[in-house]
């Protein structure tokens, strides 16, 4: 531990915590200052020593986001792909027919988790849950990154198989999953024993179709038996709610609850159809109840569902119910920011109001409610004695100007081009764009010549041999020079 203090100097503006409200607050003017301990300055004037000083003149100084649902795996390599695909009879959902045939290899995973990283912390998320298959290089790269990160090796009995473009089955294996399982425990210890101390492990069920109602059952207990987090993806599509139906008469939520898995430590990811979704069968309102009433949170990841024309409906209406709701990416772009706007956006059409949910709301979802849904509160706020994981936001930025109000700026606006400098334990992860600790540049060079390569053998993992022009056609014809 180092004592050397960093200070920035009469920020303009300060988003600091106000516990009275348990709630963000504009701060106009002061100092923030802070070492690898944590937050020693909130607003006010710092007079202490300081071993590096910077100005705070038209700068925004606000607390790092909380990404609670990501992978890195090969999604980075599916970008620009297959956003325009889907399968018509699976609610044009195209995970299940198209999210196995793009495979990078071994190869792949440093250049896809640098990538996610980076573009993460570049769009100011400075803690980061992220959904994997386990390896070494995940525990290496997730600490050099200066990131604080929850790793969830994922693991399941049953993989997916389309057959026809129209019928979604399931191929079973459960001995496989218990010792995948088995695996992903003794991964989660070696996160929680990292040196880094910003590390830690979570235990992840992939989804609660894939496994067994002994393995999810299992699953929880060991989490709680070792004080770890528990995320499952749950109701998130409708051919995982019918498929749920088919087997239990239940919705994933009320399964769930019947096992005994749902609680305060777990976090379901996406969580879109529940019983109150207009798109399922069921004409009751529970699930948003039960969540509530039994803590569990929901990792609300707007993009990539909105894509194939999904919505939660609405983020507004789970914060009402009580539901603690955080932000997460999903798949590509990692960009926290974007993320946010989506949820604005997304949340405004489906309750068909701009009075369903605020600015404020969204920015709460990203900070305050994430750190929650990680049992936590040292991160996602500027308080004296949290942890010093902060974003500096350049309110000089052209896309940021005009500013009366610079959260509005930034999240419908300005994203992450206003985003000068991320600290994380005090440590600067990011400046001016570019991470400090991990070739990012170097990263994204070789991603292209991993899609290329992973878009060549396409075809003999696609189950009707189809080339990815067929799979994916461009979005104009090629046309003659």
């Amino acid at each position: 531990m180092t004592d050397s203090v960093t200070v920035i100097r009469d920020a303009e503006t300060i988003v600091g915590y106000d516990p009275a409200s348990d709630g963000h607050v504009y701060l106009c003017g002061g100092d923030v200052a802070f070492n690898e301990a944590g937050l020693l300055c909130v607003g006010g004037r710092y007079e202490g020593p300081a071993s590096t000083e910077l100005s705070g003149k038209s700068r925004m100084v606000m607390p790092g986001l909380v990404n609670i649902h990501c992978h890195s795996h090969d999604e980075p390599l599916a970008k620009s792909i297959f956003e325009d695909a889907g399968t018509a009879a699976l609610w044009g959902q195209a995970m299940y027919e198209f999210s196995s045939v793009l495979d990078g290899g071994d190869d792949a995973r440093a250049a896809c988790l640098t990538v996610m990283l980076g573009d993460l912390m570049r769009s100011g998320a400075t803690t980061i849950l992220d959904i994997a298959g386990a390896h070494d290089i995940w525990l290496d790269i997730a600490a050099r990154s200066g990131a604080r990160a929850y790793l969830a090796p994922g693991f399941r009995q049953a993989g997916w198989v389309v057959r026809d473009s129209h019928k979604l089955d399931y191929e079973w294996s459960d001995q496989a999953g218990r010792d995948a399982f088995v695996r992903a425990l003794d991964f989660a210890e070696r996160a929680r024993a990292h040196p880094s101390s910003r590390l830690d492990g979570v235990v992840s069920p992939s989804q609660v179709e894939t496994c067994r109602t002994d393995l999810l059952v299992d699953a929880a207990e060991e989490a709680r038996k070792r004080g770890m987090k528990i995320t499952v993806h749950a109701a998130q599509t409708m051919a995982e709610h019918e498929e749920l139906l088919r087997r239990t008469g239940l919705t994933a939520v009320q399964y769930l609850d019947r096992l005994g898995v749902l609680g305060s430590d777990v976090i379901l990811g996406h969580c879109i159809f529940a019983d109150h979704h207009s798109w399922t069968r069921q004409r009751t309102q529970n699930d948003l109840v039960t969540l509530a009433e039994r803590g569990t949170s929901v990792a609300h990841c707007p993009v990539t569902f909105a894509r194939s024309g999904m919505a939660l409906e609405t983020l507004g209406a789970y914060r009402r119910a009580g539901v603690n709701v955080g932000i997460g990416t999903d798949s590509y772009p990692f960009n926290m920011l974007e993320e946010m706007r989506q949820a604005l956006i997304c949340s405004r059409l489906g309750g068909k109001s701009v009075f369903d949910i605020t600015t404020g709301d969204v920015f709460d979802a990203a900070t305050l409610a994430g750190a929650r849904a990680l049992g936590r509160s040292d991160i996602g706020r500027l308080a004296v004695g949290a942890k010093a994981d902060l974003v500096v936001i350049d309110l000089d930025t052209p896309t940021m100007r005009p500013v009366y109000d610079p959260l509005r700026s930034l999240l419908h606006c300005a994203a992450e081009r206003a985003v000068e400098r991320v600290f994380v334990d005090g440590r600067c992860v990011v400046e001016n764009g570019k991470p400090s600790f991990i070739d990012y540049d170097g990263a994204i060079h070789e991603l292209q010549q991993l899609q290329d390569f992973a878009c060549a053998k396409a075809g003999g993992l696609d189950s009707k041999g189809r080339d990815i022009s067929a799979m994916a056609p461009l979005s104009l014809p090629l046309g003659r020079a």
